[in-house]
């Protein structure tokens, strides 16, 4: 293989290398000290949520059941189901959400995913000033004043909540759920309390979403808080032991709190009456992330709700560009990447297996580059036939390196070789790589998904053997894929190379079978069973195709 080649494979590999944003390692598991330091209204949130009594209710009807706790009011739980979810909403705060568990998606112990972080469900929360300027509390318990007869999960809910602030005075608050959207539509009314209040008022979202992967590490790194302003994103992460806070002054058209399959989002209705937002992020054990929006109630702002995944015609069909948030790469790779998104979808459509449905692609793929892959195969193998009189040349040369490169250029110009040929075509493909490679590393359609034997879930690696040590960048197993990968890669790179190689040849081979297997072996299955298959398809188009076009 000649240097222009081995520099693209190598260009290729550090692109790859440098793609993934791997954090440093922390554990997930929750310590006693970080429970204690819960927020104290949480904290008493999840000891009355442990004393309810479930009253006996039949499946069309609402589920309410009646807690006694510190606060005047008692607190109500209502559970709303929808055709996407089940969701257990408080009276606290009035309406925040309990629980939230998505009927699609489960997780590693096969347990519908709960969006809610355990004890952070302080969320959905209202913040007030009397004229004097101080807090007017509102964390505690509201008084449910409005609830369908019978919830069904194929129409609209509304949930009405009402807290009295001053006498016979009081703030309203709605949520509407809708039975194939994970939108939730929410609405104040300031009108008895708005000459009595200081007219900014703070709507929050607390306490961040729970973890929902197997590789909390890798979920991890997804963890952020993302504010879309004048058509650019803000995004926001906090460092490991530290405290931070964020404010971005202006319209805002939505912000989010998400982890790498999914997402909470606050959209207000009208993004001009932000005043301005505040993102609040705490890492101690693990990070969380809280967002505010303060706005001015004489705009009678309301917001919608998105809680759930980060499914791209779902979030595109909220039509206030939160798609933005998603993972497709660089501006120039963003319309390949969902072009790539679009075309495996659509194929599942008719191939219910995704393993078979990213054969079927790669197939489609290599089909689609034949024409570049041809012309770099075949200028690499031109350059090869030429290498003993280019050797001869800078023997001859050696001295002169002038007349060495005039030799060199006659000589490629006189036998119709492209020094570039072998490398340009490779790279013209990159774009394409990159839109895979962020495709398959963390569309939500893969997550789960099975192919064969072991390959239980294609977004994640398949591990044949787990280490009883951790390597950084290549985690605590093998995975037998990458093998086989970084195997096909040593036998492309050795049928380039021709059968007469030098030693720097053979020791840069070795070196990037192993370097491919030690980065790849980190990456989904199903990342990797299209790289392996489309090197698969390279070389048995390598052994069918002349190795000088036809003249």
């Amino acid at each position: 293989m000649d240097r222009n080649t081995l520099l693209a494979f190598f260009l290729i590999a550090l692109v790859l290398l440098l793609t993934p944003k791997y954090m440093e390692i922390f554990s997930p598991q929750k310590t006693l000290a970080e429970n204690e330091l819960t927020d104290l209204a949480s904290e008493n949130q999840a000891d009355s949520l442990s004393t309810f009594s479930n009253k006996p209710s039949s499946r069309s009807e609402p589920k309410t059941f009646l807690v006694l706790d510190k606060n005047d009011y008692e607190q109500t739980l209502t559970e709303i189901e929808t055709n996407l979810y089940t969701a257990q909403i408080s009276s606290y705060n009035g309406g925040s959400i309990q629980s939230f568990l998505l009927k699609d998606f489960l997780n590693p112990d096969s347990l519908q995913v709960n969006t809610i972080a355990q004890n952070k469900r302080n969320n959905l929360k209202v913040d007030i000033q009397d004229l004097n300027g101080d807090q007017i509390a509102l964390d505690g318990n509201w008084v449910l004043i409005s609830e369908p007869s019978r919830l069904n999960p194929d129409s609209n809910n509304l949930l009405k909540y009402s807290l009295e602030i001053f006498p016979n005075k009081k703030i309203v608050k709605s949520l509407s759920f809708f039975p194939d959207s994970y939108a939730i539509h929410i609405e104040f009314d300031f009108s008895e309390i708005k000459d009595m209040i200081y007219r900014d008022i703070r709507f929050s979202w607390n306490g961040g979403l729970a973890t929902t992967e197997k590789d909390s590490v890798d979920d991890k790194t997804y963890f952020k808080t993302v504010v879309y302003q004048g058509k650019e994103l803000e995004e926001f992460k906090v460092k490991e032991n530290q405290r931070e806070s964020k404010k971005l002054i202006g319209s805002t058209d939505w912000g989010a709190i998400r982890t790498k399959y999914f997402v909470s989002a606050l959209i207000p209705n009208t993004p001009e009456s932000i005043r301005f937002v505040e993102l609040v992020g705490e890492y101690k054990n693990q990070e969380e992330y809280s967002l505010s929006f303060v706005f001015d109630y004489f705009q009678e702002t309301s917001f919608t709700l998105y809680l759930g995944p980060l499914e791209y015609e779902k979030v595109k069909a909220l039509d206030v560009e939160l798609d933005e948030i998603m993972d497709f790469g660089w501006s120039f790779i963003r319309p390949i990447s969902k072009a790539v998104l679009f075309s495996l979808k659509r194929m599942h459509d008719y191939i219910p297996n995704y393993g078979v449905v990213l054969i079927v692609f790669s197939i489609l793929v290599k089909v689609l580059v034949f024409p570049l892959t041809k012309k770099s195969y075949q200028s690499t193998s031109a350059m090869q036939e030429i290498q003993p009189e280019v050797n001869r040349l800078r023997e001859k040369y050696k001295n002169n390196p002038q007349k060495l490169n005039q030799a060199t250029m006659q000589l490629y110009k006189t036998k119709g070789v492209n020094p570039l040929g072998g490398c340009l075509p490779m790279l013209l493909q990159m774009p394409l790589l990159l839109a895979l490679f962020q495709v398959f590393r963390t569309t939500i359609e893969l997550r789960n998904e099975p192919f064969i034997w072991w390959i239980k879930d294609l977004s994640s690696p398949d591990v044949i053997v787990n280490l009883p040590f951790t390597i950084p960048l290549y985690g605590s197993h093998i995975a037998f894929l990458p093998i086989l990968m970084a195997l096909s890669t040593y036998a492309q790179q050795k049928m380039m190379s021709g059968s007469i190689q030098q030693p720097q040849q053979k020791m840069m081979q070795n070196f990037m079978m192993v370097f491919f297997f030690l980065i790849f072996n980190n990456f989904p299955s199903g990342l990797n069973l299209y790289y392996t298959l489309f090197n698969i398809l390279t070389i048995a188009q390598q052994k069918l195709l002349p190795s000088r076009p036809k003249t």
